[in-house]
């Protein structure tokens, strides 16, 4: 058994390293598609093998809440998740302050992988937003309740190849959040080149994946859990 600050500490590290080599691949690709949307989701797998016998690598509030929406953990412990998954967000994002500050990059320049509506507008945004999360909680919920032993041994593994799948789309729609915590670090440090505008468009990346969250929950418990 692990404790709950092992828990929280794992949280931690997990969302640490999905916002840093998730969005700094973003950052220092110019936001490629293609190693944007691997990077998150290697980050995934590499969490789930490291961290996830400690925590589960939830990783993500929306993930968090839609196992408490499940009856999976507490309320208290979803709320304990998502403050650790925040504050590795905002350190990662920190810490790509301090190595854009180190280049010869323009802070003033630099989104930090702060997700944005791009050419939709807040309906386009929120939309996107919810399906994308609902498909890749949806999925989540599904593969970690597998009965099948090589299913749920290399659920990591999927789950990786989930994040990527929802990511090829979101990118170039959003930059893709599905993921408040990961939304939250960005948002604060890319306000010096958006002029505050990611922290007011920060509201749809908070709401649109919980939202998401609830239903894949809903869709999971009407229609595809194992009733007993």
């Amino acid at each position: 058994m692990y404790s709950k600050s092992q828990k929280l500490i794992a949280e931690f590290l997990g969302t640490f390293g999905l916002v840093f080599f998730g969005c700094g691949t973003a950052i220092f690709t110019n936001g490629n598609v293609v190693a944007t949307s691997l990077a998150f989701g290697l980050s995934i797998v590499i969490a789930a093998y490291t961290v996830g016998k400690i925590s589960g690598a939830h990783l993500n509030p929306a993930v968090s809440f839609a196992m408490f929406f499940d009856g999976r953990m507490s309320i208290n412990d979803a709320i304990a998740y998502s403050v650790s998954q925040t504050v590795g967000s905002v350190c990662a994002s920190l810490c790509h302050l301090i190595i854009v500050a180190c280049s010869d990059m323009k802070i003033n320049q630099c989104s930090f992988g702060a997700n944005s509506f791009g050419g939709l507008n807040f309906f386009g945004a929120f939309l996107v937003e919810v399906i994308l999360t609902c498909v890749f909680v949806l999925f989540i919920l599904s593969i970690t309740a597998h009965k099948d032993a090589g299913i749920q041994k290399h659920a990591g593994l999927f789950i990786g190849a989930a994040l990527t799948f929802v990511h090829l789309i979101g990118v170039n729609l959003t930059g893709t959040s599905v993921n408040p915590a990961r939304s939250i670090g960005p948002a604060i440090f890319g306000s010096f080149a958006t002029g505050g505008k990611s922290m007011l468009w920060l509201l749809v990346f908070l709401i649109a994946p919980m939202c998401g969250a609830f239903v894949a929950a809903l869709v999971y418990s009407l229609l595809l859990k194992e009733k007993e």
